[in-house]
């Protein structure tokens, strides 16, 4: 039984993402660390880009007769 991979908020992304410079920031850190968290910041990256895009494609205008409509 494979198990489903939960797709983490925008929100958590960016806390991962947070981390990561973090580690890239200490002076202990290994080349090969350096690149490893490199390398997942930039998927991160595209993961948030892509939700931010849904995101926006959800965002809602408000009609002059009130009514909401989808951009």
């Amino acid at each position: 039984m494979e198990e489903e991979k939960k797709e983490l908020s925008l929100e958590e992304n960016f806390a991962l993402l947070e981390q990561l410079v973090e580690r890239l920031e200490e002076e202990d850190v290994s080349l090969e660390e350096a690149f490893s968290a490199y390398s997942e910041g930039m998927k991160l990256l595209k993961t948030c880009n892509e939700q931010i895009d849904r995101v926006e494609k959800k965002v809602l205008k408000l009609t002059a007769d009130g009514k909401l409509e989808e951009l």
